[in-house]
């Protein structure tokens, strides 16, 4: 099977699998594992205030990155490899069983870096809770979505809070993973999702993790520039075809992104925040945008325009990036990987 078909079947049936099965139970998931190891790594680093610290904190996340790209890589290696001799004639494309496996088997790990449609099963429940007039209910709910204390939150802030968490994810959950996806395959995705999740897990300025955190929490923001700043472009496109306000989102997202504490995370807030023309706050951090807060359905329409931008964008620019680099990198790599295992064994 020529490359590029091979690419365009790993990326829609990366989405498909997202949309149809979802997340993994947490046990099995890549993002467990990974911090499952980072937790480990946590125990044993004892010294937390030297400058040596930071140092420790770089090699502990070359140390995950490696070791679980070397794992995903040597599967894909031996899948493409080792399964060569079956062959079928479908609609006139040559393919092999180990083709066919491979390319799932690349769909489901790319699928374990990113996330289009989880946020609306986290919110559902919290939404249901509201109609029903449980508001401790849902304050326990979206605790488990957000940092902030929600035990005092009234049912406005547990909306804002909500649409703050889904706009956000939209660039740390889809379009920097998917991105990354593109240029340089499971390289690249495993790249930012392991500085991302080290960076939620030791990136707090205080005494623990100020130093230990400091390398992946620039990383991430290094790799997540670029992608937070399209992301208005990408809401302003869906805004335009769905129906939200599509005017001004990215003037609003340059004007207003600088409130959120992160350098990155302010930008798609406040383009969605704009789209649908409501406001979000974090009591005491920040406001963004000019409407009202948001009501319980704004949080449907909220995680709707964040799925649709989402696919957009894996559409529109994973999708050709992948087919016309990311998976060539990816095959040159596992080659390379195969080559160095021969000669091992």
């Amino acid at each position: 099977m020529e490359l590029w078909m091979a690419a365009v079947f790993v990326v829609i049936v990366a989405l498909l699998i997202d949309r149809t099965v979802g997340e993994l139970p947490n046990r099995y998931h890549l993002l467990r594992w990974i911090g499952n190891v980072v937790g480990f790594l946590d125990r044993k680093i004892k010294n937390r205030s030297s400058t040596r610290t930071k140092v420790m904190g770089a090699l502990s996340y070359m140390l995950v990155f490696f070791v679980f790209w070397l794992i995903m890589m040597i599967i894909c290696s031996l899948i493409r490899n080792g399964l060569d001799g079956y062959m079928w004639d479908i609609a006139g494309i040559t393919v092999t069983l180990g083709e066919i496996v491979w390319m799932i088997v690349i769909a489901f790990m790319f699928k374990m870096t990113f996330a289009v449609y989880s946020f609306r099963r986290h919110c559902i429940p919290i939404q249901n809770d509201l109609r029903e007039g449980d508001i401790q209910s849902a304050r326990e709910k979206v605790q488990m979505i957000v940092s902030r204390d929600t035990s005092e939150l009234d049912e406005k802030h547990i909306t804002s809070s909500c649409c703050e968490t889904i706009s956000e994810n939209l660039v740390d959950s889809v379009i920097s993973p998917a991105f990354y996806f593109g240029l340089l395959g499971l390289t690249g995705a495993m790249m930012f999702r392991c500085a991302n999740l080290m960076d939620a897990m030791w990136g707090y300025l205080n005494d623990r993790y100020g130093k230990l955190g400091f390398f992946a929490a620039k990383f991430d923001d290094v790799l997540g520039y670029l992608t937070s700043r399209i992301s208005p472009a990408f809401v302003a496109l869906t805004a335009w075809i769905f129906g939200y306000e599509y005017r001004g989102v990215f003037k609003a997202a340059k004007e207003e992104h600088s409130k959120t504490p992160s350098p990155n995370s302010g930008w798609p807030m406040t383009a969605v925040a704009h789209a649908m023309g409501i406001s979000m706050e974090k009591k005491d951090v920040y406001v963004m945008g000019s409407g009202d807060l948001p009501s319980v359905d704004d949080v449907t329409r909220c995680y709707k325009l964040v799925e649709r931008t989402s696919a957009l964008f894996i559409l529109l620019i994973t999708l050709p990036v992948f087919v016309l680099l990311g998976m060539y990198v990816q095959v040159l790599v596992e080659d390379a990987i195969f080559g160095l295992l021969e000669m091992m064994l």
